[in-house]
């Protein structure tokens, strides 16, 4: 069992940043991957960012060069740098693990809101 941690959602306006983080309950190290998820209402859960074990990043596309994630293996924890935020960035953000054995876990999630 992982449990996991999240903070660092809010309310800004466009064009601004927010980093949320993620503390994870297990030596980052064991995990295979950490990453966030998100979904706005109506629609589905989509992934933003995810990191390996290895340190290989991916991002959809939506993000690209506007997010960063990034992992702590000393403190276990992952953290998503947002920066030039838009409206469409608005949805509850989940922090995710997944395990060696393909076990995946989540976070309780956290707002990002994104308004003028």
């Amino acid at each position: 069992q992982v449990q996991l941690v999240e903070s660092g959602g809010g309310l800004v306006q466009p064009g601004g940043s927010l980093r949320l983080s993620c503390a994870a309950s297990r030596s980052s190290t064991s995990l295979k991957s950490m990453g966030w998820y998100r979904q706005a209402p109506g629609k589905q859960r989509e992934l933003v960012a995810r990191i390996m074990s290895g340190g290989s990043r991916n991002y959809v596309d939506s993000v690209k060069g506007r997010f960063t994630i990034s992992r702590d293996n000393a403190k276990n924890t992952v953290s998503l740098q947002m920066n030039n935020l838009k409206p469409e960035d608005t949805a509850v953000y989940y922090c995710n693990v997944e395990t060696w054995f393909s076990v995946a876990y989540w976070g309780q999630g956290t707002q990002v809101t994104v308004s003028s």
